[in-house]
């Protein structure tokens, strides 16, 4: 069998002095084939990856072998590694605005690599960039050149870090959770994206992900760890059909999964909407003036009663998160907002400030809506003071009966965010908007950053929450599955139109529309159509 371009052969990584966070692992991976390693947050998956070419921080020990074909990496100097580093083995990271320099413009960042490895400038490297951007699906490279981050959606920037990475020609690609934070179509597009050039190039990659569904798709050979080491290893194929390691068969039947519980006959709407809409104004010259307007959302007309999920799906830029940012007040709209009997459409922020505590919201990245400066029992505890709940009680003690209510162990009520693992961090989340007891919890992508094993215990949680308290949800999110098992009613957005609307069973069994019946084929297709997605 031929030399394999990457062999790692027991592996060992430990921090300072704490235990090892990766222990004995041993893969390789050949030219054209694809090896996934899968697992939890914190199996030590990135761990591996970076340890390549050597990435870690300096209080990191390293023992075992690393070779890129039969050149020993581990413990090799700076300059046979960065001869390597981004040359013959290149990485795509999981977020690309925090990959990218939100400072440069995308031409600048391509060139870097160029300038670095091989030379080039001026024109020769301009027509390079031009060349890795059309090979990525940029459409009109020439017009995004002088774009920064920013300026680009989700996706665009994706393709540009897969641009970045392909600069060089790698024999090597390194993707740590490329897809992760992408809607559902663009998660697709991506992933083919990645096969073809794969195959048209013939590198090997290394694919680090946590959604099962993917390596099915991706994957030639899977690796799945747990607790730093390697439990199961084989063909994907194998892996799928006759899982062996217990971790493994627990994997493989995670996920969100069931219905909501029936919407109780008793309840009353609790938001109304009716001709909502948000444009942004386009302003240009010397004099600032109007000359168009981004159409956001146009004429969002939905009810949300007690008890009752509204979930809200489409692609980036569809206008999901502007829905939510306008029924809480944040960003201006046009049209009738009726919150619990009440037009807050045209309220100013201080008529708003008693409303508020009664609106909550629950974002995407728990780590980055959290203070790392606060301890957990003052993030939980710091709505309570803003709002005047709970005056005369033990504060204390309301924040120790939230965290028992939401899943946390109030022994940990000291510790800092970064103490937490992710599903952790989310649950410190909900505890903190639902301390203050609202009527309508806003769920913006709750869910997407999450393992799928966390994904269910999150959802599980918050169908306890509803039921309990009979709360209204606003769920956003492009996956589908969890999409499914959470909403009552969704409504299907694309560029700032509803589509289609209505019961959830219907839209998923039923779609009426040809961009539903688009999105409910990508997740079919990433989820190796199986039955319930």
């Amino acid at each position: 069998m031929s030399v394999p371009i990457l062999s790692i052969n027991n592996l060992t990584v430990r921090f300072g002095d704490a235990e090892d966070v990766v222990r004995r692992v041993s893969f390789e991976v050949h030219a054209g084939e694809t090896v996934a390693i899968v697992g939890e947050s914190g199996s030590g998956k990135s761990v591996t990856a970076l340890s390549t070419v050597s990435l870690l921080p300096d209080n990191a020990s390293v023992s075992g072998s690393v070779k890129f074909r039969e050149e020993e990496l581990l413990g090799a100097g700076q300059k046979p590694l960065q001869r390597i580093r981004g040359n013959d083995i290149s990485f795509i990271f999981q977020e690309p605005m925090t990959s990218l320099n939100p400072l440069h413009t995308i031409e600048k960042q391509i060139t870097e690599s160029l300038t670095l490895h091989q030379g080039l400038s001026g024109s020769k490297a301009r027509a390079r960039v031009v060349e890795l951007m059309e090979k990525v699906g940029i459409e009109n490279p020439e017009t995004r050149l002088g774009a920064y981050p920013h300026q680009l959606s989700g996706g665009q920037r994706q393709r540009i870090m897969i641009a970045m990475a392909l600069a060089n020609a790698p024999s090597l690609l390194i993707a740590d959770e490329p897809t992760t934070s992408l809607d559902v179509t663009i998660q697709a597009q991506i992933l083919e994206l990645l096969s073809n050039l794969q195959r048209d190039e013939g590198m090997g990659m290394l694919f680090i992900t946590h959604d099962l569904n993917i390596v099915r798709r991706v994957a030639d050979r899977v690796c799945v760890m747990k607790d730093g080491e390697i439990v199961e290893a084989g063909p994907t194929t194998e892996i799928f059909a006759t899982p062996q390691h217990p971790y493994t068969q627990k994997l493989l039947a995670a996920g969100a999964s069931g219905q909501p519980e029936p919407v109780p006959k008793d309840t009353k709407v609790v938001l109304k909407t009716t001709d909502l809409r948000v444009w942004f104004p386009i302003k240009r010259g010397l004099l600032r003036r109007t000359v168009g307007h981004v159409k956001a959302v146009n004429k969002a007309d939905f009810t949300v009663s007690e008890g009752e999920t509204l979930g809200i799906v489409g692609e980036s830029g569809s206008g999901k998160t502007t829905i939510a940012l306008a029924i809480m007040r944040l960003i201006s709209s046009e049209g009738g907002i009726r919150f619990n009997g009440q037009n807050i459409d045209g309220l100013r922020n201080a008529e708003m400030q008693p409303l508020r505590k009664d609106i909550q919201i629950v974002f995407q990245d728990p780590f980055g809506s959290l203070s790392p400066r606060m301890t957990v029992e003052q993030i939980i505890a710091e709505g309570l003071g803003v709002h005047g709940v709970g005056e005369g009680q033990n504060l204390r003690q309301l924040v120790d009966d939230i965290m028992i209510e939401v899943g946390l162990d109030p022994e940990m009520a000291e510790r800092y965010p970064h103490e937490f693992s992710g599903g952790q961090r989310q649950r410190i989340a909900i505890a903190r908007a639902m301390i203050l007891r609202p009527k309508l919890l806003v769920l913006d992508e709750p869910t997407s950053a999450l393992d799928m094993t966390v994904q269910s215990q999150i959802v599980d949680l918050l169908r306890e929450l509803q039921r309990k308290y009979r709360l209204a949800y606003l769920f956003i999110s492009h996956d589908l599955k969890v999409v499914r098992a959470l909403s009552h009613k969704v409504l299907v957005m694309k560029q700032g139109d509803i589509v289609e609307s209505g019961d959830t069973q219907q839209i998923f069994n039923n779609p009426q529309t040809d961009y539903t019946r688009d999105l409910m084929a990508a997740a079919l297709d990433l989820a190796a159509k199986e039955g319930d997605a």
